[in-house]
C-alpha cells in the first residue's frame, strides 16, 4: 500500500507540533524519520495511525483520503510497535499475542501465532506474564505483535531500543527479511543512525515540527560533508 501525507499540521493551543510536512511511502519502500526528541515524530505517527485529529492537510492511503475509507478496514491492514507502549503486564506473551489477532480478526490465529514465535524465538518465554520479560524480550514480543496481522503498512518507533547488539542485530535482519517477503511499507522512526542507513530507502529529518532535509542516506551525508549519518544528523539537529 501507499501511504502519502500532504500538507499535514498538528497545533495544540498555541503550540505548532507538526508544520506542514509533506512525504510519500511507496509500497515496498521503508521510510526513516529522524529528528531529536520533541520534534513531531511521535505526533506524525499518531495521526497516521488515526489516533489524534490533524489541525490541517491530508493523509492518503493508495490516493484516497484517510477519513473517507472505512476506518476499520484500513486500520486492519496498519499495526504500530514501540518500546514505549507496553502490553498487558499481567498476561502472558501468547495470551497477548491471542488477544490483538483476535483484534485484527486474523484468521488460522493459532497457525500465526505458531509461526510468529518460531520467527523471534519466542517459544522460551511464551507462556511467561509480560511484565516479568527483559526488555530485549518485550521489543521481541511488542514486534511480534505488530505483525500479528501481516499488516501493509508498519509504523516502527525505536524498535532496538535498550536491546543488546546481538539482539538488535536479530531484529534488524528479521525486518530486512520479513520485507523483502511481504508487500509492506514501513516507517522507521529512530536514534541509531546505523540502523536507519541499514533499512532505510529514503529519510526525513525533522527539527521544531518543519521537514528540513530529505533524501537517501548517502545523498544526504554527501550533502552535508560529513562522514556519515550520525555526523549528518548531529549538523542539522544543532544548526
Amino acid at each position: 500500500m501507499k501511504l502519502e501525507v500532504k500538507n499535514l499540521e498538528k497545533k495544540f493551543k498555541d503550540f505548532t507540533a507538526v508544520n506542514n510536512i509533506n512525504f510519500c511511502i511507496n509500497e515496498g519502500q521503508t521510510l526513516g524519520v529522524l529528528g531529536p526528541n520533541g520534534c513531531g515524530k511521535t505526533t506524525t505517527i499518531g495521526m497516521l495511525l488515526g489516533l489524534i485529529k490533524p489541525s490541517k492537510g491530508e493523509i492518503l492511503i493508495n490516493e484516497e483520503k484517510f477519513e473517507k475509507l472505512n476506518r476499520e478496514s484500513i486500520l486492519s491492514k496498519f499495526n504500530f510497535a514501540s518500546p514505549y507502549v507496553e502490553l498487558p503486564k499481567k498476561l502472558t506473551v501468547q495470551e497477548n499475542l491471542e488477544i490483538y489477532g483476535r483484534l485484527y480478526s486474523v484468521e488460522n490465529l493459532t497457525k500465526r501465532i505458531q509461526e510468529i514465535t518460531e520467527d523471534l524465538n519466542l517459544g522460551s518465554f511464551i507462556k511467561k506474564k509480560t511484565g516479568e520479560l527483559s526488555s530485549g524480550q518485550k521489543n521481541r514480543v511488542s514486534l511480534a505483535k505488530s505483525l500479528i496481522n501481516k499488516p501493509k503498512i508498519l509504523f516502527l518507533d525505536e524498535p532496538t531500543a535498550s536491546l543488546d547488539p546481538d539482539i538488535g542485530d536479530f531484529v534488524r535482519k528479521y525486518i530486512e527479511e520479513y520485507k523483502s517477503k511481504n508487500k509492506i511499507s514501513i516507517l522507521l522512526a529512530s536514534h541509531n543512525m546505523k540502523e536507519v542507513e541499514r533499512l532505510c530507502d529514503q529519510v526525513i529529518m525533522m527539527k521544531e515540527g518543519k521537514i528540513v532535509d530529505r533524501g537517501t542516506c548517502q545523498s544526504l551525508i554527501e550533502k552535508h560533508g560529513r562522514n556519515n549519518l550520525e555526523d549528518t544528523f548531529l549538523k542539522i539537529a544543532r544548526n
